[in-house]
């Protein structure tokens, strides 16, 4: 398998292997690989750099280091950061809707907030048994706009409010049980190229982007207004409130947060 490494970035590592059939991109900012606005941009850049690649068959996403990501930058989520991050986040989104290439997330250890929201967006889900999975925004008093959107979709309503009202985190058996994982193997690598070689490479790279896109059609069709709503709510209304700006500042500063309760 001959793999080429694209261009360079500072907190991603970007390859193309199987003749440019597959990109790569792996998140690498370890331990916590966390998806700051330079992260997700360059993400963004590099999906859209490969628009034009009819040859793309899949997209790839894995963490440096014993996790795949702790989420989104909490300093980003300051009232004065917050609408430029759900920006640049909602963006990335956009950019692989528009894409439509079929993509894959290999988690292990911790997959949690931002982190977690792209690992579900993805096709496919394989998991190492160290994968824990979480939405903890609700602890520092603000929610996931993107796992709002489409965990009832992949888990069912119940499940959903359950992840995104608790915060709480759920192991690689219990995600695979509520079917957000798809397979748990030890050697995640291996799971990966079982994949690809298996299912995704035997393909026509157009055909598997228009069966993505008629799959998921009413994701493709209503995600991106949908996900213009959330960022709405989440800026002009959310961070307006007085609990939003303290939780953030309390995690900050390593204290309890003071509710207010508006």
């Amino acid at each position: 398998m001959a793999t080429r490494t694209e261009a360079s970035y500072e907190k991603i590592a970007v390859s193309l292997s199987h003749e440019d059939q597959i990109l790569t991109i792996v998140l690498n900012s370890p331990p916590g690989n966390v998806l700051d606005a330079q992260m997700m941009g360059e993400i963004s850049d590099c999906v859209e750099q490969q628009m034009a690649n009819r040859a793309l068959k899949a997209i790839v996403f894995k963490g440096e280091g014993k996790h795949f990501c702790f989420g989104a930058s909490v300093e980003e989520h300051q009232k004065a950061q917050a609408p430029q991050m759900i920006s640049g986040f909602h963006g990335l989104f956009k950019k692989l809707l528009a894409c439509e290439v079929p993509t894959i997330a290999l988690v292990r250890g911790q997959c949690l907030g931002g982190g977690m929201e792209l690992a579900a967006f993805c096709n496919f889900v394989l998991a190492e048994p160290s994968a824990k999975f979480g939405q903890p925004e609700i602890q520092l008093a603000v929610f996931p706009p993107v796992a709002a959107l489409i965990l009832p979709e992949i888990v069912g309503q119940l499940r959903a409010d359950d992840l995104v009202l608790t915060g709480r985190s759920i192991d690689a058996k219990t995600a695979e049980a509520w079917g957000l994982v798809h397979r748990i193997d030890e050697d995640g690598e291996a799971m990966v190229a079982k994949l690809l070689e298996k299912f995704i490479l035997p393909k026509s790279a157009s055909s598997l982007r228009m069966a993505n896109r008629a799959v998921r059609s009413s994701w493709y069709r209503d995600l991106g207004d949908r996900l213009d709503e959330m960022e709405q709510l989440y800026v002009n209304q959310l961070m307006e409130t007085d609990d939003a700006n303290e939780g953030i500042t309390a995690f900050l500063a390593k204290r309890p947060p003071e509710w207010k309760n508006s």
